[in-house]
């Protein structure tokens, strides 16, 4: 058996395109193949997902079994070293490794990775399996493969967002306009982390109140109005605090470093997570990411009434899917849908209750009331009195009679 030595590293290609590398011949062929077609963080987290794989298991691509597989998932969720064991459940809180939406995109990456093999003749089978067979098809195989029971299953859990004090203690805690701004954008806009680095000062539209996302999430553009506080904050920091070193360098983009040895370069993702735990840590709050602030903006705009279809656009979500989300984060938006619906619930039930009651009191009383018994003899046909006659026992007879008009006839 050949274990492999992979080490994940980075570059460009001779077109300046991101380039990730691990060294195997298939691996690296299959991350040139993402690298034209993908995202470049989307090449890098394959490529570290393949590199964890191929660690664990210590095999080459051309020796990996379902077996293996199936062994990487118990390794991942439960810690443990033997990758031989069988698939077991177990919940989050009991995992010591990763969680299971991480093991679900790595089995994503690798069964991506075999299927470019497959295609390209490299190998004869898939070995990641799409599925664990239910009890229905191990009874009953089926041609196509029926039904298949998910390798890993992943719980669905809402995000955490933040309250109106929370955000505004944030707000209040940091320190330069360059902060409130950038805060502002994924606050009141909605923006991502890497949309609003990406930011440049051509995609600013100011007197529309709107941003040019150039490079979304997937390479998509869109454009996205912001509140005014957020274009307050811009302007104070474009006028006072943005470095003229920025300009000299004439990279375009807006958020740059303001002190050290960088200033004046674009602002990183580290460097602006590092701003958002300080600020984090003055107002007192946990666990916060930039994400938290997208979440908490469309949050905010679906409690206040705003279209699903329109926070879709805003949040430049390809599937309305990832939008419906927010219906469950906006709890006055669910609980004003139930108490209507309750409502009208209640009011159908008082409205057709009395009635019933009423008809059920009125078929108790009438064999025995003495009030109705003379007022049905006006509404008996006498063409029916020779017909019902017979039927009246001899016994009651004497009693129905004289109200049919039968007195005297037998």
């Amino acid at each position: 058996m050949t274990v492999l030595d992979l080490r994940l590293t980075q570059g460009l290609t001779p077109s300046g395109l991101p380039s990730v590398r691990l060294g195997e011949p298939w691996l690296d062929a299959y991350l040139d193949f993402l690298t034209a077609r993908c995202r470049p963080n989307t090449v890098l987290a394959a490529g570290y997902d393949l590199k964890v794989f191929f660690t664990v298991i210590a095999k080459v691509p051309a020796e990996v079994t379902a077996a293996d597989v199936l062994g990487f998932i118990t390794t991942q969720r439960t810690g443990s070293a033997d990758v031989a064991g069988p698939v077991v459940a177990v919940t989050d809180a009991a995992a010591r490794a990763v969680s299971a939406r991480t093991v679900r995109r790595r089995l994503s990456s690798i069964n991506g990775f075999y299927t470019f093999l497959l295609a390209r003749g490299d190998i004869t089978a898939n070995p990641v399996p799409l599925g664990l067979p239910t009890r229905r098809e191990h009874d009953r195989p089926r041609k196509n493969g029926g039904s298949r029971t998910p390798l890993i299953r992943s719980p669905r859990t809402l995000p955490v967002i933040l309250n109106p004090a929370e955000a505004d203690a944030l707000t209040a805690a940091l320190r330069t306009h360059r902060d409130r701004a950038m805060v502002a954008a994924m606050l009141l806009g909605g923006l991502r982390r890497c949309e609003v680095l990406r930011l440049r000062l051509e995609d600013l539209h100011v007197g529309a109140r709107r941003v040019f996302i150039a490079e979304g999430k997937g390479g998509h553009q869109r454009q996205v109005p912001i509140s005014k506080r957020f274009f307050t904050a811009l302007g104070d920091y474009l006028t006072l605090e943005r470095p003229a070193e920025a300009d000299q360098l004439g990279h375009g983009h807006v958020f740059c470093v303001l002190k050290g040895p960088r200033r004046g370069q674009p602002l990183s993702a580290s460097g602006l997570d590092e701003v958002l735990a300080g600020a984090r840590r003055r107002a007192g709050l946990g666990h916060l990411t930039c994400h938290q602030l997208r979440h908490t903006c469309l949050t905010r705009l679906r409690e206040a009434g705003m279209a699903l279809e329109a926070i879709q656009a805003q949040a430049g979500h390809a599937s309305i899917e990832s939008t419906r989300i927010y219906l469950h984060l906006g709890d006055e938006w669910l609980a004003g849908q139930y108490r209507r619906a309750a409502e009208a619930i209640d009011a159908q039930t008082l409205t057709d209750h009395p009635a019933a009651g009423h008809r059920a009191d009125h078929r108790a009383a009438a064999p025995t009331s003495p009030v109705t018994t003379p007022a049905v003899a006006p509404a008996v046909a006498p063409a029916v009195a020779p017909a019902v006659a017979p039927a009246v026992a001899p016994a009651v007879a004497p009693v129905v009679a004289p109200v049919l008009g039968l007195r005297g006839r037998r």
